[in-house]
């Protein structure tokens, strides 16, 4: 294809004399496959070729030997190119020229246009009305793959009166990375300037937010976790950042949360600080590109927390109490518990002599702590002439009523306690040395009444 008009100039203010009878290179462009083509001379070199762009400046392409073509770049014409040839003649370089213009009435070819892809498989393209563009101008909107380059028209044109305004695609399989858009016009009034561009995928096309949005919560923080989401062309972890809207429910016009921007390199995932009790909160997410700072929409708020975190509190106070109370119930318990020995009365007699006797019934009326029963008190002076019977039952019922509140006993150290220790006696283990001379078994006490002697019978 081939686009007109072009201008064909040769350098004016040469000298005519270096010029004259040398022919024209009849230069030809095609927009197309961007190639300058020309006529090829005899006796000719043609040494470079170059385009002259307004927004890239000058694009030299070397010529080989008898080489009569070259091709550039795809750029953007909409605000015209200059070529130019430099050949070789006889008597001194040439340099030929070729001016390409946008054709058509100033102010009348479409104006803000724009494209973007979105949830990986669509796009929509937009562009307005020019200013000076009379009332039955008609848009058209042609897409060209730059690799192949494949051709073809929007399928479905967005409307506005009655005039192409926009285009909206559903099938995206045809587009290369780079993709040319042109945007040409046709009006019964007037001609009609085109617009084109040359857009980059990753430029236009705008990140989903990210899939599966999971919170795990434990006493002091809360994992949020996502997936990357779903793009037009595969991308590693490293090419997305991420920013996160974490907002407390009940304060949210107060909360003064910033957003927390988190790169790809962590695996997508944030750690939250949030301790218990933690209020209700709510996370957004939203995606865009390392190196292009073109953010998506954000996704749905994901909750975490408790809508009443003073009752939270009140359930764990009620707890702390409670299991004290258990504690306490359960030490004192242990507490009250019989010794696993229990200390048995003695069982005491004393028999007939009175020495032994009055010894006996002071060790009996003795408690190993060094106090002295009531009863005993009764039983000085001993008499010798009486007859004392301790029942053992009746002593045992006695003991154990002084033994009602015994004291608390004290847990040793065995390493740091250096206080003598308060042994109780087992009095059943005292046995008595069969080689002693004083025999302390006592059975009876009991009264003697004297009997006169009868005198002897003769």
């Amino acid at each position: 294809m081939l686009l007109d008009p072009v201008i064909l100039q040769t350098l004016g203010h040469q000298d005519l004399t270096t010029v004259e009878g040398f022919p024209s290179l009849n230069m030809k462009f095609d927009s197309r496959r961007m190639e300058l083509s020309w006529d090829c001379k005899e006796n000719t070199t043609y040494l470079e070729c170059v385009m002259i762009h307004k927004e890239k400046g000058p694009i030299e392409i070397m010529l080989k030997e008898n080489e009569c073509h070259c091709k550039f770049p795809d750029y953007s014409l909409h605000e015209g190119v200059t070529f130019m040839v430099k050949v070789n003649s006889i008597q001194r370089p040439i340099p030929e020229t070729l001016v390409y213009t946008n054709s058509g009435g100033k102010g009348t070819a479409a104006q803000n246009f724009s494209c973007f892809i979105y949830n990986a498989n669509f796009m929509n393209c937009t562009w307005a009305k020019g200013q000076a563009a009379p009332d039955d101008v008609q848009y058209f909107l042609y897409i060209r793959d730059l690799k192949y380059r494949r051709e073809r028209e929007c399928p479905h044109y967005l409307e506005d009166s009655g005039t192409h305004v926009g285009c909206h695609l559903e099938d995206l399989s045809g587009l290369a990375y780079y993709n040319y858009f042109l945007v040409n016009g046709t009006s019964q009034r007037t001609g009609i300037q085109f617009f084109d561009s040359i857009l980059y995928w990753k430029k236009i096309e705008i990140y989903s937010p990210p899939n599966n949005i999971s919170v795990h919560c434990n006493v002091s923080h809360c994992l949020i976790q996502w997936e990357k989401p779903v793009t037009r062309h595969t991308l590693s972890n490293r090419e997305f950042k991420y920013q996160l809207d974490i907002q407390r429910l009940k304060n949210k016009e107060h909360s003064g949360n910033q957003l927390i921007e988190v790169s790809g390199n962590w695996e997508n995932k944030y750690n939250f600080p949030s301790p218990e009790p933690r209020a209700k909160h709510t996370v957004k997410i939203r995606t865009s590109d390392t190196r292009i700072q073109r953010w998506g929409s954000w996704s749905q708020p994901v909750e975490f927390g408790s809508d009443d975190p003073e009752a939270s509190l009140v359930h764990i106070y009620m707890l702390v109490v409670l299991g004290t109370l258990v504690s306490a119930l359960i030490i004192g318990c242990l507490l009250k518990r019989p010794p696993s020995h229990p200390i048995r009365p003695p069982h005491i007699s004393c028999t007939l002599d009175f020495v032994r006797a009055q010894r006996c019934l002071h060790r009996a009326c003795i408690q190993p702590h060094g106090s002295e029963l009531p009863l005993c008190g009764m039983l000085s002076p001993p008499t010798p002439l009486l007859a004392v019977h301790f029942h053992p039952i009746s002593l045992t019922r006695f003991l154990a009523s002084r033994r009602l509140f015994p004291r608390i006993p004290h847990v040793k150290d065995k390493w740091n306690d250096n206080q003598p220790s308060d042994h109780q006696v087992i009095w059943e283990k005292f046995v008595s040395d069969p080689q002693k001379a004083d025999n302390e078994e006592i059975v009876t006490v009991e009264e003697v009444t004297a009997v006169t002697a009868a005198p002897a019978s003769v």
